[in-house]
């Protein structure tokens, strides 16, 4: 449960010993939605499979809020670490808990009540809109502890300790893995039974962090009370840009995806496969990001700029080198990849060829990741957000549909792949020549 402090030390030793456990976390994390589907699908059929499918792309929507604002709340909880400002430490952790807390509230209330007109709203078929509507309502009652569990993973991480979130990541997995068949098959509750099974999986979790928390006092939990305007403001600064960078990314895909719908279903289902493999190849990138967030923010706090460059070095070396090893496996076993979801030939044709255009395109989005948690350490969420736009409505989305208009279905590989190459440019430009080593988030007082 040791707390680092990234201000000293060896960074190559403590980028690495940092990011491995949250990249663990992330697996456990894929792993759950995979153990979710797949007792839902054996157990229920296709048909409550595909409302959870529909349902759960509203619970991703909210959860990629949910990412934004942790990403605020990690900038800014690890940039007073790196201080070692106990005081406002504790005045922000009281912040976030009461936003947190309200805003979970509020879109549970929200989401149960306006359910079915979500779901109708994106064409669901109409046998899957009764399952959907109650697998959906049962989450948004228990939203608050999927805020909650992650909100305290990432507290932790913010403080130098990303090994303790793996404990009640784990132990939602393990909880929703046994639940699931419990509550479905042995009581007879259907697709409800899913449902309440993910929220006590994540409610167990959510009180286990928040106990082992305070009774090692690990986070400066006080009793929670109004926060400062000046808190709520910076909060707010900081974490409706970090929200709507996931928005941006989400729109983005789906833009993607009407261009890949165009080819037909065999195009989908391919690209379908690809993402989730895509899905798997991004998690070390996705960890190096929220690590070097960390680290930098630490370091920024106390204008260790030497240590910010070295971390960005490093982390970039680091990414080059995993991305490369997975986009070798990729390219080499491409085709059995993609059969471990789909079996139609053409599908897997189409899926496999894509694999393996992009596959070697891979360490320049990893190198977008890389700079952007640099970046976002120093606070500049606004800046990310414009980084996220160029790079999926002014590069990917047009790259990829000029590419698939000239030369076909190949083309959206290489429209893919041209675009994570211009957008590592940009990531590398505004890190080497943009003004956010001036952002300050905090006065000397503090905020």
């Amino acid at each position: 449960m040791k707390q680092h402090d990234f201000t000293t030390g060896n960074i190559c030793r403590q980028l690495l010993t940092f990011s491995l456990p949250i990249l663990l976390t992330n697996l456990l994390q894929v792993s759950y939605q995979f153990i979710d589907s797949l007792w839902v699908g054996n157990l229920l059929g296709a048909n409550a499979l595909g409302a959870v499918a529909v349902s759960s792309t509203v619970i991703f929507t909210v959860l990629s809020f949910i990412i934004g604002i942790n990403n605020a709340t990690l900038t800014i909880l690890s940039q007073l670490k790196g201080k070692d400002d106990t005081e406002h430490l504790k005045r922000y952790v009281n912040a976030f808990i009461v936003l947190l807390t309200f805003l979970s509230i509020s879109l549970g209330i929200a989401g149960f009540f306006l359910a079915e007109d979500i779901l109708r709203l994106l064409d669901t078929p109409s046998a899957m809109v009764p399952e959907a509507v109650s697998y959906l309502q049962i989450n948004f009652i228990g939203i608050l502890f999927l805020f909650g569990y992650n909100f305290i993973g990432t507290v932790f991480r913010a403080l130098g300790n990303s090994k303790t979130p793996i404990r009640f990541v784990s132990m939602a997995v393990i909880l929703n893995a046994v639940l699931d068949p419990l509550f479905i098959r042995v009581l007879d509750m259907g697709i409800d039974g899913a449902a309440y099974a993910t929220i006590f999986a994540q409610g167990a979790a959510f009180l286990y962090g928040l106990v082992v928390s305070i009774r090692f006092k690990l986070i400066p939990f006080t009793i929670p009370s109004i926060p400062a305007k000046k808190e709520v403001t910076l909060i707010l600064k900081q974490g409706i840009p970090a929200g709507l960078q996931m928005t941006v990314i989400s729109a983005g895909m789906a833009a993607i995806m009407s261009v890949v719908a165009s080819f037909g279903g065999y195009a989908v289902a391919g690209f379908g496969a690809a993402q989730r493999l895509d899905s798997l190849l991004i998690l070390p990138a996705q960890a190096l990001s929220t690590a070097v967030n960390s680290m930098a923010g630490q370091n920024i706090a106390v204008q260790q700029w030497k240590r910010v460059n070295q971390t960005a070095l490093y982390a970039a070396l680091l990414n080059l080198a995993i991305m490369l090893l997975a986009a070798l496996f990729i390219f080499l076993f491409a085709d059995w990849s993609i059969r471990l979801f789909i079996t139609d030939k053409q599908a897997v044709a189409f899926g496999s060829e894509y694999v393996k255009m992009v596959a070697f395109f891979y360490p320049f989005l990893g190198l977008n990741f890389v700079l952007n948690g640099i970046v976002r350490g120093a606070g500049a969420m606004f800046q990310v957000l414009v980084l996220n736009f160029i790079s999926f409505w002014v590069l990917r989305y047009p790259l990829t549909e000029w590419f698939a208009n000239w030369i076909g279905e190949r083309g959206i590989a290489f429209g893919m792949g041209t675009s994570f190459i211009i957008s590592s440019l940009f990531a590398f430009a505004y890190f080497h020549f943009g003004k956010w080593k001036e952002k300050k988030l905090f006065t000397k007082e503090g905020a």
